[in-house]
């Protein structure tokens, strides 16, 4: 195997322009893993974070962004049965994904689904994992129940309204623009709502009439999480899986405790490799048959050729896209 390829680093955090294109060794599979040659790599919201300083990666994990790729398995590790070399993946990675060549574990690997392209599925496995993860298996969505997903634009809000509604949830959303409500609602959202509208509560609970809603799915944390509170039914869950207005909020306890609201959340990338093959799993049985038949595509804001990283993330940072971003390594050795 090529013992230099294609890879992106910066010496140290900052801005998007502190990303750079370089040479550097290239990865070998071990015992369960694979070799990945890539073809496009989606990006993140953690990628950000990482490149920020404000987001490391967990031990043993490559220090080059990226935590999800599409491509074609070039090598295998000890006991792994499948994928084989020759085989097209898309792959959730513990850190790599912006570069020629990846390891990952061989059951964070699932098959391109049947209707899409290698670009498209590069924008599948972060997101999908994520919200499997934590909207299914932690928070227990349900057919018939009513979830609010705050922050219903980006990769991860696209990807809850299409799951959600593909198994029997009504969906509202918020977005802090017409165009990106107009987005969601083009998704399948039954009602969108600017998180800035100081009636939100009120709008939301006329909404379930009086009820409140089964699931809140909080991108946001920070002071909207006692709305949240405000806004969910007796028995709801509240799901965080980011915090965009701030890690902090003074939680209105008795408010958890009068409603009976479980609340939970997870970071994906800290998961051990069980706990993340458990999701998979469930993806491969529940999930792809869908996406096999062209149901749940996630839009692509834009592909972009690797060395406009910059750029992407400039775009990412600027919140000026609905959608998801992905990097083509098309020609990149």
């Amino acid at each position: 195997m090529t013992s230099l390829h294609t890879q992106v680093v910066f010496d140290a955090p900052g801005s998007p322009e502190v990303m750079k294109l370089v040479q550097g060794p290239a990865p070998s599979p071990i015992t369960g893993e694979v070799l990945i040659r890539v073809a496009a790599a989606g990006v993140n919201g953690p990628d950000l974070a990482q490149r920020k300083g404000a987001y490391p990666p967990p031990p043993g994990a490559s220090p080059i962004l990226g935590l999800e790729v599409s491509g074609e398995v070039v090598e295998v590790g000890a006991d792994v049965s499948w994928p084989k070399v020759g085989d097209k993946v898309c792959a959730l990675v513990p850190g790599g994904g912006y570069a020629a060549l990846v390891v990952t574990p061989a059951v964070h690997c699932l098959p391109i689904p049947l209707t899409m392209s290698l670009e498209e599925a590069a924008g599948l496995p972060e997101t999908f994992f994520t919200v499997w993860g934590n909207l299914f298996m932690r928070g227990g969505l349900k057919a018939g129940e009513t979830l609010l997903i705050q922050g219903g634009s980006g990769g991860i809000g696209s990807t809850a309204i299409l799951l959600a509604r593909a198994f029997g949830a009504r969906v509202l959303v918020t977005s802090g623009s017409a165009d990106k409500r107009d987005y969601c609602l083009s998704l399948g959202a039954d009602m969108a709502f600017d998180y800035r509208d100081e009636a939100l509560v009120d709008k939301v609970l006329a909404a379930t009439e009086g009820r409140g809603v089964d699931v809140v799915l909080d991108m946001a944390g920070g002071a909207m999480v006692n709305n949240n509170l405000k806004m969910l039914a007796n028995d709801g869950r509240m799901v965080s899986v980011a915090m965009q207005a701030g890690p902090r909020a003074e939680v209105d306890v008795f408010r958890i405790m009068s409603k009976r609201i479980l609340w939970t959340g997870s970071t994906l990338r800290p998961l051990s490799i069980e706990a993340k093959a458990a999701i998979a799993e469930q993806l491969k049985e529940k999930v792809w048959p869908l996406l096999d038949a062209g149901q749940c595509r996630i839009p692509l804001f834009g592909v972009y050729p690797l060395d406009e990283v910059v750029k992407v993330h400039s775009i990412m940072e600027a919140k000026s896209h609905h959608g998801k971003l992905v990097l083509s390594l098309k020609g990149i050795a």
